[in-house]
């Protein structure tokens, strides 16, 4: 595990950029790297285990300061792993919450998409119903939708 690696070839082998590397080192994701004489990092291969680490909890959508813990947890092994359970199941909660926001922008969307297309569809844009609803301010336009049935079940 002596192998000293350039920042350039950690980037290649995890998928991260340069300036992610550093700043994942910045804020302290990362032991600071080995310097040669001229100032250049040099990792060594757990960096490479690291930094997948990191970039997969943020590929789930984990934040810096949850990641922070996360790692804290894998660099002491003693500690239960139902802190590591609590986290991921404090974010599980958060994308959930996230889901429902998405899922009614969907049926909003939806509803638009199906007025027009049964009022308006082929005329002038200064009559198309989307733009008049977009107009609409959003706690009237929801009392509007939810005073009938849209052509898209909503």
């Amino acid at each position: 595990m002596n192998a000293r690696l350039s920042i350039g070839f950690v980037a290649r082998q995890t998928g991260c950029t340069v300036p992610t590397i550093r700043y994942y080192e910045d804020i302290g994701l990362m032991q600071p790297a080995d310097r040669t004489e001229a100032g250049q990092r040099q990792f060594n291969e757990g960096t490479i285990r690291r930094l997948a680490f990191i970039r997969r909890c943020r590929d789930l959508g984990f934040s810096i300061d949850q990641v922070r813990e996360l790692v804290g947890l894998v660099d002491e092994p003693d500690r239960p792993c139902a802190e590591v359970r609590d986290i991921a199941a404090l974010h599980l909660v958060e994308v959930r919450r996230k889901l429902d926001e998405l899922k009614a922008l969907e049926a909003s969307l939806c509803a638009f998409v199906c007025s027009c297309e049964s009022a308006c569809v082929g005329g002038p844009a200064v009559d198309c119903t989307i733009l008049e609803s977009l107009a609409i301010p959003a706690d009237q336009a929801q009392r509007v939708r939810q005073g009938g049935d849209g052509c898209c079940g909503f």
